[in-house]
């Protein structure tokens, strides 16, 4: 197991690499800069700014300047929060996203694996085609579409909930709208693995060898078809836990939720350079690093793949 996370880790460096070379140059070769703004600055303003920021050197020194400073762990100054580094930017909101992020990962395998299960264990019964509709609704709509509607119905016009902000980050109710905005894609999507690889499970031969020697439905079930049944889902919640992390930046905007999304959302406007590098390379970190747990996870379920 050691040689599999020693060898995902060295595997994920060039991966890293990659990802920050290619962020760096769309970022530079986008047209405009961090201070193209409706003000008309002086010539020599702008000439003060860009050599200050280092803007006015070529593109490979600054390219350079920029991995000396990522060694160091050093993001850089964000160009439009000139208050803040980027690093205390992401400090600051990414707390948030991952306290959502979490919380929706943990409902929808709660109830993904439930309904999958439940699909499974009554297969072409009416349960079962519930299950599949609800799985390919979930899928077809997104999020974008999702969160207003929640928003109109349950924080507009019944007013059971608040329809946006965050509050003070300890209260329920300003949490569950968008969690399960953010849940529901994930909830349908692990109910259909689910669901697939318990039918598959229940199938093999050694299920039917354990109802051969009399065990009841229930120890069945628990100790040896889930077991089997939660390998494919495994590997599906490695990317997915890392994607609803740091891929609420549509739900955090409609909810207006003070996440890292809402960071990266404005600095993509803003070109401001630095903050969309690093909240970028942070995103590739935190894939890299749910991958890992997930190879580990996976060999703990499965010995075989520790072995290799």
């Amino acid at each position: 197991m050691l040689s599999v996370v020693i060898k995902r880790v060295v595997g994920a460096i060039p991966t890293l690499f990659v990802i920050i070379t290619l962020t760096f140059l769309m970022m530079r070769l986008t047209p405009g800069g961090p201070f193209d703004t409706g003000r008309v600055a002086s010539p020599e303003v702008q000439a003060n700014l860009l050599h200050a920021y280092h803007l006015d050197e070529p593109l490979y020194l600054q390219y350079f300047r920029y991995l000396k400073d990522l060694a160091q762990g050093d993001f850089g100054p964000s160009f439009t929060s000139k208050d803040f580094t980027v690093t205390q930017l992401i400090r600051q909101g990414f707390p948030v996203s991952l306290q959502l992020g979490l919380s929706a990962m943990a409902l929808a395998i709660v109830v993904g694996l439930a309904l999958g299960t439940f699909g499974a264990l009554r297969r072409n019964q009416v349960a079962d085609h519930v299950v599949i509709a609800f799985s390919l609704v979930g899928i077809i709509i997104p999020n974008f579409v999702m969160a207003p509607i929640l928003t109109l119905i349950f924080g507009v016009t019944l007013q059971w909930l608040p329809a946006g902000g965050w509050g003070n980050g300890h209260q329920l109710a300003y949490k569950i709208l968008p969690v399960i905005a953010l849940a529901l894609p994930r909830i349908s999507s692990i109910a259909r693995l689910s669901r697939s690889s318990m039918i598959e499970a229940m199938q093999m031969p050694f299920i039917r060898t354990a109802y051969a020697k009399g065990l009841p439905r229930r120890l069945v079930l628990l100790r040896h078809a889930s077991r089997a049944a939660i390998l494919p889902v495994v590997s599906y919640l490695g990317p997915a836990t890392a994607g609803i992390i740091t891929g609420s930046i549509i739900v955090e905007q409609v909810f207006s939720i003070p996440g890292i999304g809402r960071y990266f959302v404005d600095a993509a406007i803003n070109r401001d350079y630095t903050l969309v590098s690093g909240v970028v390379i942070f995103y590739g970190c935190i894939i890299v690093l749910f991958n890992l747990i997930v190879d580990i996870l996976y060999g703990v379920l499965d010995p075989r793949i520790g072995r290799r």
